[in-house]
């Protein structure tokens, strides 16, 4: 019985130590982000000719092509920032700077009314083959959905700040990836949409 209580008041003390972890409900979220997002953009490829893949609405606008390579590399990259979140020291303040911005990302990141310019190392360079897209996407989503599977760190009382959101936990950063490829999969079905779009 001293036991229990004494776990009890280490609990309630240090709560924020076991709530940094994901919970079983913030995993099944971030694993159904990441397969519908997943199912989503590779039915949107699926069967294109080179006319529909290449096709651009506008000299300034992406097609097919660049905007998936531009989800592949995105992967990666957006990836690594959790990770190099991880590397950050604990943050003691982490729960007030980002505990309540999951609802924003999941607002914000695939809002496509505002425009937001890829950084340089996210421009598609167009000098990769359409199965090289496919392919590197593919093994770079088996290994996030791998690490939202397995992980049991406190990804969220460590820190790191995003461009346009601010500061954003571990876990946070997680959602981001697969709620970047849902905004760029609505920017291929905008593409699709586009006139004189190829029909074949």
């Amino acid at each position: 019985m001293v036991r229990i209580i004494t776990a009890f008041l280490v609990t309630a003390a240090f709560g924020y130590a076991t709530e940094a972890t994901m919970t079983d409900a913030e995993r099944a979220k971030a694993l159904t982000l990441m397969t519908d997002s997943e199912t989503e953009f590779l039915g949107s490829v699926r069967g294109l000719s080179d006319a529909q893949w290449n096709f651009k609405a506008a000299p300034e606008k992406w097609s097919i092509a660049q905007t998936a390579e531009h989800i592949m590399l995105s992967e990666s990259l957006i990836f690594s920032a959790v990770t190099g979140t991880m590397k950050a020291p604990v943050d003691p303040d982490w729960e007030a700077k980002t505990g309540s911005k999951v609802a924003l990302l999941e607002s914000e990141l695939p809002d496509r009314s505002t425009k937001v310019k890829a950084p340089e190392m996210l421009q598609p360079q167009s000098k990769l083959t359409r199965d090289q897209i496919i392919e590197g996407y593919r093994a770079a989503r088996q290994k996030t959905i791998a690490f939202t599977k397995s992980t049991r760190l406190p990804l969220k009382e460590h820190v790191s700040p995003h461009p346009f959101f601010g500061p954003l936990n571990g876990y946070e950063w997680l959602i981001a990836v697969p709620l970047h490829n849902h905004r760029h999969n609505l920017q291929i079905a905008e593409v699709k949409a586009s006139p004189g779009y190829p029909a074949n």
